[in-house]
């Protein structure tokens, strides 16, 4: 399977992705799948530009990053472009993911504190005597 070309429901069953998701990332100029006929047809080169676009959309980068990036690849530099490129990309989103995580974190710490607090109030609301009626 390494070098025969793949019909779109074997990539669809390879990549765990829908039909739409390939025909939208060749509309993006990402894929560039053979043609014959109605039938599209994936390259080797085709399956490694999809396993590289959604890892990169599992890290959050942009549709246009990715596609940036993967047009660096034939730049003849055996792909020090493409990967100094890709580091400076990953090391910028690696930022951006840490400082959401420690904003979540912050979050996630204050709304335990107000439950704990609500908890305490409603545990002494429960406790208090009611007035006499």
């Amino acid at each position: 399977m390494s070098t025969e070309m793949m019909t779109i429901r074997q990539m669809c069953d390879a990549f765990h992705v829908t039909p739409r998701t390939l025909r939208f990332y060749e509309s993006k100029e990402l894929l560039f799948p053979k043609r014959e006929g109605q039938k599209r047809l994936f390259t080797k080169r085709d399956r490694a530009r999809l396993k590289l676009i959604l890892r990169g959309k599992r890290f959050g980068f942009s549709l246009e990053e990715i596609r940036q990036l993967l047009n660096l690849y034939d730049r003849g530099d055996q792909q020090l472009t493409q990967l100094t490129q890709t580091y400076e990309v990953a090391k910028s989103r690696l930022n951006d993911l840490e400082r959401q995580r420690d904003e979540l974190t912050a979050a996630i710490d204050d709304l335990k504190d107000q439950m704990k607090w609500g908890e305490k109030m409603i545990a002494s609301i429960r406790q208090t005597p009611k007035a006499a009626e």
